[in-house]
């Protein structure tokens, strides 16, 4: 056992020196892969403005005007929201315009009971929280030149546990779509125990970044929209799940810049 922790502190060592160039990066590239679906999702209203028009109101019932405005208010939501989140401005107001969004569109569209777009959605959430989670630590270092918030600091530990249980999400949609192959059980296998570990909170920002390498193979090889020529439909919902991917991918790195909080197992050993 102790054979085991000598080599996972000293991998870690490694990997914290190899990284360390890294880390001013990753808050600006985790914030951006976080609103990318939001914003792929304004682009693509906006291209298709007339074939979304149709579908809302000959499939979904929406009048003939509230349709219009109900799609222009999504884009502006979207890309102000996001564009307030990737500035790190008025961080809660952007996250919860964008909660909003979620909601709205999950009932519009008729997809709010699809249970892969309602846990891939749930995990979205959780990499949102995780953006609040960093807002109210960035306030509460920055309050009183550098005195504490207790107020700040007692939110930031509940919104991180909300994030980071609700960002594993993705994995359940994962294990009950698709066959069971022997590379997907061993993807499985392996992305389980690595949410397990992130919900807990034990070696949460190596697990992380371990879910950070699945996802984005699995997001390469599975995602691949861009081979996709012969059917448009089946290529929007497939460039939909790749952008989720993003946005959940970006969750997972905000959950690396500013570690587990205060519930989880790597903050109480610190206490021993």
């Amino acid at each position: 056992m102790d054979q085991i922790r000598n080599v996972s502190e000293q991998t870690e060592d490694v990997l914290e020196k190899v990284s360390r160039p890294l880390k001013p990066y990753i808050p600006w590239v985790a914030r951006a892969l976080l609103v990318s679906t939001f914003i792929e999702d304004s682009v693509r209203i906006m291209v298709q403005w007339q074939n979304q028009l149709y579908f809302l109101q000959a499939f979904r019932g929406f009048p003939w005007g509230v349709s219009h405005v109900f799609l222009l208010l999504n884009v502006v939501a979207m890309i102000v929201c996001s564009a307030l989140a990737i500035g790190r401005r008025y961080t809660e107001l952007a996250v919860g315009g964008l909660l909003s969004v979620i909601v709205l569109q999950g009932f519009a569209y008729g997809l709010i009971f699809d249970m892969s777009f309602f846990l891939r959605n749930l995990s979205v959430v959780g990499g949102l929280l995780m953006l609040v989670a960093e807002s109210l630590l960035a306030q509460r270092r920055n309050v009183f030149a550098g005195l504490p918030s207790l107020s700040d600091e007692d939110r930031s530990k509940y919104v991180l546990l909300g994030g980071r249980v609700l960002l594993v999400l993705l994995f359940a949609s994962f294990v009950f779509s698709g066959s069971l192959t022997l590379a997907r059980m061993a993807v499985i296998a392996v992305g389980g125990l690595s949410c397990v570990m992130v919900a807990v909170g034990f070696k949460a920002k190596w697990s992380a970044i371990v879910l950070v390498a699945i996802l984005s193979v699995f997001n390469l090889v599975v995602n691949n929209w861009w081979t996709i020529d012969f059917n448009p439909t089946h290529r929007d919902f497939v460039k939909y799940d790749f952008f989720q991917t993003l946005s959940i991918m970006g969750g997972f790195l905000l959950l690396v810049n500013v570690g587990p909080g205060s519930f989880s197992v790597d903050e109480k050993k610190k206490n021993f």
